[in-house]
This record gives structure tokens, sequence and C-alpha cells, in this order.
């Protein structure tokens, strides 16, 4: 079984479509950092095409735009195509499961105290008291 984990921002808003019996399908991409080593130290992306089906698929398309961060866990597949050049291209499809929706929501203002990440998003939380749940 191939299982993959990916966390990044959305490169444009989702499209959702249907199938013709009706079953939504959501797609977007991902663009996920990877960290380069020694010579060529820096930050490249990787850009994962993701596909997700029925209610996941209409939550995506409803709560997800531009930008926003998510983590999709699912099964990768490796694709190839060759342009009219001649050249063949290589591209990462995953078929989601799971989607989590990392970015927080625009309605609910960050408490003075918080300090966010600016690398990974992620907001910092110093004590107990400013935990939103």
């Amino acid at each position: 079984m191939l299982k993959c984990f990916i966390v990044g921002n959305l490169t444009k808003d989702p499209d959702l479509r249907s199938t013709r019996e009706g079953t939504a399908v959501c797609t977007f991409t991902v663009a996920c950092n990877r960290r380069n080593k020694g010579a060529q130290a820096g930050q490249d992306a990787d850009f994962v095409r993701v596909t997700v089906w029925r209610t996941l698929a209409e939550n995506c398309r409803q709560y997800l735009t531009k930008g926003k961060k998510i983590s999709a866990v699912g099964t990768m597949e490796l694709g190839k195509y060759t342009d009219g050049n001649g050249n063949e291209h290589y591209y990462l499809d995953m078929t989601a499961d799971d989607v989590e929706f990392l970015t927080p929501r625009n309605e609910a203002p960050a408490a003075p105290a918080q300090k966010v990440d600016q690398q990974s998003g992620m907001v910092q939380v110093d004590a107990d008291d400013e935990l939103p749940f």
C-alpha cells in the first residue's frame, strides 16, 4: 500500500466538477517546499495535483482558495507526457482520502499575543489560556 502525506499551499482556486452520475470531484494543485542541501542550498517547490471526491470535494471548493495551506493524505501516482518538441515531462497526482485545512479562517482574528511563523504559517502559542479550544 502506498500512502503519502503532503503539506503546502494552493496555487489557484479549486476546480469543482461532477461526473455524469452526479458525483462531485474537485482538483487543485499544491506547491510543496523541498529543502536542498549542499551546493544548491535553498528551497524549491514540487507541484502536486490533488483530486478529492464527493463531500470532501464540495468542502474543498467551498472553503479553499489560492494561497491557503493544507495537508493531504492519499495515494500518489507519477505520470509522464511528451510535449510537442519531444521532451518528456513528469508530474505527480494524488488522490486524497483526507484534507486538513491549515490556514485559520478569516473570521477568527488572531489574538495580539500570537506570533505567526512566516515560513511554516503555524501560530506560536505561549500559554494554555491562548489555546482556541
